[in-house]
């Protein structure tokens, strides 16, 4: 099964909605417990000051998700640099995918993106391994130019071919961003594809960060091929 990595503010004592651990009952899991600190302060010292209450709530969560259906192990990371941070253990562990969380019951409306400068391939891949044989109902959306690597309509033939129900949308007279923002309120989680870096993500923020923000449930961001992210 593909990983995912499933990062955890654990000392603020984030939790993980049922509904994604759910969702990520067909996948392996890392869960990274995280917790940023100061410029100033020594990890050995944040360490030896809360390493063990930590570990004893990401032990609680792991468990969770290996009731949910899949193997799961976790990591506990000190850091000044989140984002680097999940980059590099999802490189670790070999991850396919990493998650944003957000509050979400059952997921049975998956909305996926296949706008931009992403791995459409590797999308479905994962798309077709994360819903298995499960009754999640979804919608592939572009916007109108961006064909992409995979047209739309063979994107969604390859979905129905596994068993996958999928409806596309064409996104005639919005971006790429406008148009995911105005589709989250139908759907309960998202899945969209790691963005090359770009001037306008230096200058915005990256674009995933920007709809896990807009949005109320969780976002799966499906990394690009290694020799891709360099």
């Amino acid at each position: 099964m593909s990983r995912v990595v499933v990062p955890v503010a654990v000392l603020k004592g984030e939790a993980v909605p049922l509904g994604l651990m759910n969702l990520l009952g067909t996948m392996d899991v890392t869960v990274l417990g995280y917790h940023v600190l100061p410029e100033q302060t020594p990890p050995d010292q944040a360490r030896q000051q809360y390493e063990d209450r930590a570990n004893a709530a990401l032990a609680d969560i792991t468990e969770e998700f290996r009731d949910a259906g899949g193997d799961a192990d976790y990591r506990l990371v000190f850091t000044t640099d989140r984002p680097k941070t999940v980059r590099r253990v999802a490189d670790e562990v070999g991850a396919r995918a990493y998650a944003i969380t957000g509050a979400t019951g059952a997921v049975d409306r998956l909305l996926v993106s296949l706008s931009g400068d992403v791995a459409t391939d590797r999308i479905l891949e994962f798309v077709t391994e994360l819903v298995g044989d499960r009754a999640i109902e979804v919608t592939l959306l572009r916007v109108a130019g961006d064909e992409g690597a995979t047209p739309l309509e063979n994107a969604r033939s390859r979905l129905e071919d596994a068993g996958i129900s999928a409806r596309t949308v064409l996104a005639e007279e919005a971006g790429p961003l406008d148009a995911l923002l105005a589709a989250l309120p139908d759907h309960d989680a998202i899945v969209m594809g790691e963005q090359a870096p770009s001037l306008q993500s230096f200058l915005f923020g990256d674009v995933t960060d920007r709809v896990a923000a807009e949005s109320v449930g969780p976002v799966l961001v499906v990394r690009r091929e290694p020799a891709e992210q360099e």
